[in-house]
């Protein structure tokens, strides 16, 4: 969502400037690829480039190609094959080694199905959705983009004439995964890029110390939602926090209250205060949470348990498991800054099932890629 959020802002500056734009997508990717599919990058007519598409190498044709979306006001879709290594803009200089197909999309602002107004969608609740983009491999063919977007009783077409893209999106809802499929909708055979596309990270941080400060910044950085609750009235306050989205002063007996707790939801107990550690860290294990980060030595965290233990709370594994203390990946972190790049670290290879050991032992794909599985629709 970050990179969505920003592509936002860039048009939104563009479309206030009076300025055109073009939107690239990566629809699909055959072999290896430095972005996805699904990786955006916003392109506007004086040259302003907002996202990536790759690592950098494929930005500077990418550019030309949108500058002519938007000159002829036609979506186009563009394959750039980084396995020829006598390609020396390419093959070479990547070393990617795969197929990327590229779909640019020209941003009519009269338009009101754009593929902006899909993406401003997402910013509307914190909630899984699904984004579909439809392409073409057959040169001459029709380009019709970005066509459909759902959520939780939600359903919106481009035109009435995509309504067999409906049949993919309770499976993307139920695996949680994005795909490549082929369907036919008035005669023509096209690709589909079923995107799933998960809520916001929420990183909740109990603490408002002065070690706080670089979390959230790199959390924000990240684009994940930060919500800090302190007890103390002269730590807990917004000008201290400013990327944060919520600092209050709670309790630890109040603060939960407010708090939408969900697969996506990670809490970090910071503040320094082992009594209110304490009483939220038993409050966070009836709720079933995820992931709870403890800082301080594990000497602490074995005296939380005890103490927890002896007013008759007994954890089962499941609960164990949730809690991450000491908090953070073991990088030898000392200064509150390698802390927080620790934690960040942590909850990235937990939330991607991950171990966090370095990609130099990795003996698979770094990135698994989606299901390219090509169906057939009606």
């Amino acid at each position: 969502m970050k990179e969505i959020n920003n592509i936002l802002e860039a048009y939104s500056r563009a479309e206030s400037a009076g300025k055109k734009s073009a939107l690239a997508t990566v629809v699909k990717v055959e072999g290896s690829s430095y972005r996805q599919p699904g990786a955006r990058m916003l392109v506007t007519e004086d040259g302003e480039l907002t996202g990536a598409i790759s690592g950098g190498c494929l930005e500077g044709d990418a550019l030309k190609k949108a500058l002519l979306t938007i000159s002829q006001r036609q979506n186009k879709l563009v394959t750039y094959d980084t396995t020829n290594e006598d390609d020396a803009e390419f093959g070479i200089q990547l070393g990617c080694n795969g197929m990327v197909h590229i779909l640019f999309e020209y941003i009519d602002p009269s338009e009101e199905n754009n593929p902006v107004y899909f993406l401003k969608k997402l910013q509307e609740k914190r909630q899984e959705a699904i984004l579909i983009n439809l392409f073409s491999m057959k040169r001459g063919n029709p380009q019709p983009g970005t066509v459909a977007f759902s959520r939780e009783n939600e359903f919106r077409l481009k035109s009435p004439g995509f309504t067999v893209l409906s049949s993919y999106i309770e499976e993307a809802f139920d695996t949680k995964e994005s795909s490549v499929r082929t369907v036919t909708v008035d005669g023509i055979s096209y690709e589909a890029l079923i995107e799933y596309i998960a809520p916001n990270i929420s990183l909740v941080i109990a603490g408002a110390g002065n070690d706080v400060i670089p979390l959230v910044e790199m959390a924000s950085i990240l684009g994940w939602e930060v919500h800090i609750g302190d007890g103390r009235t002269t730590h807990a306050v917004q000008r201290r926090f400013p990327a944060a989205k919520q600092v209050r002063t709670a309790k630890a007996s109040d603060f939960l209250e407010g708090i939408v707790i969900d697969d996506l939801t990670f809490f970090v107990l910071m503040t320094h205060n082992y009594q209110y550690d304490l009483t939220l860290l038993a409050a966070l294990l009836e709720q079933g949470c995820r992931y709870i980060g403890v800082l301080g030595p594990k000497t602490k965290l074995e005296r939380m348990i005890e103490d927890l233990e002896n007013e008759h709370i007994t954890l089962q594994e499941e609960q164990l498991d949730s809690i991450y203390g000491p908090v953070g990946l073991d990088t030898g972190a000392e200064t509150a800054e390698e802390i927080a790049v620790s934690v960040v670290s942590e909850i990235m290879a937990v939330l991607n099932g991950r171990k966090g050991t370095s990609l130099k032992y990795r003996t698979g794909k770094i990135h698994t890629g989606i299901n390219q599985t090509l169906n057939t629709g009606v």
